[in-house]
């Protein structure tokens, strides 16, 4: 395990310094070919090196131990980093559609062969950090690779678009494509705004079935009932869950700890990863206060 965490920084690593390294030159080449889709790329490139840069830095803290600061730990710092990263998203993605309707009608020139020396490099700059995180055991760099793989994608666009322009002469292309870019930022970063909304309001995790978790408990031999059943994620991955669990009022200690570690044992398989189980005996007194 310990292996795949070293493994897993690594990788990550060598994906931000790749990813930032070629946004300075994005940025740098979207200015001197005159190309706005190289400029609202290098925007998506900015966006993905900062999940790129947090990323690695989460995954080296992830497995501190909790401490008194922080009692969950600190896997909640990625909610964080992914709200900084959402705002710097939305400001650049609008100051490109603000920048590209204009031209679309009134195209200028931009420089064809530069922007598909520079397409082609960030096929080959994405192409090689998804290849080192692919294969990746963490979520992060599952999560990363998918991100990387899109890139590929976005600047295989670019190179057609660089393509059409110096065949055509049609440089309303490029305002065009820088449009499209743009708004499939925004598509994403609203769409990873939701979910972390939801995960700061301690909303149910996407993934998680509480009807399923519920007939699990209760289909347990000696369950008479579950309430106060609350589930909620850390991160994203990172799954909680407290629940009351109601047993016969003549059920020993040790019957009750067996219970609890076979439920706990269960909830693992369901994806949760912290289980907080309190026994009620028929007839007692719930303290919950609702």
């Amino acid at each position: 395990m310990g292996h795949h965490h070293h493994n897993s920084g690594d990788n990550l690593g060598i994906a931000f310094l790749l990813n930032f390294v070629f946004t300075i030159i994005e940025f740098i080449g979207g200015m001197y070919t005159n190309s706005l889709a190289i400029l609202s790329d290098a925007v998506h490139d900015l966006g993905d090196s900062l999940s790129l840069g947090l990323a690695w830095y989460f995954e080296k803290i992830s497995n501190r131990p909790v401490d008194r600061n922080f009692t969950y730990g600190y896997k909640r710092f990625s909610v964080l980093g992914a709200i900084v990263n959402s705002v710097i998203l939305i400001l650049g993605s609008f100051f490109i559609i603000k920048s590209a309707i204009p031209r679309i009608f009134e195209p200028q020139n931009t420089h064809s062969t530069g922007m598909m020396i520079l397409a082609v490099a960030g096929i080959f700059f994405n192409a090689l950090g998804y290849w080192k995180t692919h294969k990746g055991h963490s979520h992060n760099e599952k999560m990363v690779s998918l991100h990387l793989l899109e890139d590929v994608l976005g600047w295989v666009a670019v190179l057609i678009g660089a393509v059409i322009i110096h065949f055509t002469g049609w440089y309303a292309i490029d305002p065009i494509l820088s449009l499209g870019i743009a708004l499939f930022i925004l598509y994403n970063v609203v769409k990873n705004v939701k979910n972390t909304v939801k995960i700061i309001l301690q909303g149910t995790p996407e993934n998680i079935d509480l009807n399923l978790l519920t007939s699990i408990i209760v289909n347990e031999q000696s369950v008479i009932d579950v309430h106060d059943l609350h589930v909620w994620t850390m991160d994203g991955s990172h799954n909680i869950l407290t629940a009351h669990i109601v047993v016969p009022k003549d059920m020993t200690l040790s019957k009750a700890n067996e219970l609890k570690l076979t439920i706990h044992e269960k909830m693992l398989q369901s994806d949760i990863h912290h289980c907080t189980i309190e026994i009620e005996r028929m007839g007692d007194v719930c303290m919950v206060m609702h």
